[in-house]
């Protein structure tokens, strides 16, 4: 067997867990089979630092010495029940409210995991935007790091701005300009 089969092989699959602390996390593929190692630097590619776990992935997987390895991102899909869990801060809000609210080009000013929350800053704007951890859950990532880039849907909300979806960083840039 040659160290890596460099056509690799399309599988359309779940993400079992992603840690991006480690910096990986595994891949269960739809049509069986060992699970599938996700390197961070194969997610940073498709333009995200992380993943929720339960997200539906489609993968270019090689076999290597090692055992199976995503190589690209090809699209990730958040699960209903990912999206479906509620706010109270956008409970009097339809689903094509939330949509309709502007996307921006952001950096991440900090994020805390445990505490389930963070903030981020919209480029000329000085108000920093409140970002919940079920925020990025329904957005199918599981963290954010500090000064990583990031599209930012937001809404003015009891507290102020507040993130309704975040994307990757070129989804902010494409609807800031449309």
């Amino acid at each position: 067997m040659t160290d890596e089969n460099t056509e690799g092989r399309l599988c359309r699959g779940h993400v079992k867990w992603f840690d991006p602390g480690k910096g990986f996390g595994f891949v269960v593929c739809d049509d069986g089979g060992p699970d599938i190692l996700l390197h961070a630097n194969v997610l940073r590619n498709f333009g995200q630092s992380s993943v929720a776990d339960g997200a539906e992935i489609e993968l270019v997987v090689l076999e290597t010495e090692r055992g199976l390895q995503a190589s690209e991102v090809r699209d990730i899909t958040v699960p209903d029940a990912i999206i479906g869990g509620g706010l109270t801060d956008f409970a009097e809000m339809s689903a094509e409210e939330l949509a309709a609210a502007p996307m921006h080009p952001a950096r991440v000013k900090w994020f805390d995991k445990v505490k389930g929350f963070g903030f981020a800053n919209i480029f000329g704007v000085e108000e920093d935007v409140f970002v919940h951890i079920e925020i990025l859950r329904r957005s199918g990532l599981a963290d954010l790091i500090p000064g990583e880039a990031i599209g930012v849907r937001t809404v003015e909300g009891a507290r102020g701005l507040m993130a309704t979806e975040v994307l990757p960083w070129e989804a902010g840039l494409r609807e800031d300009t449309d």
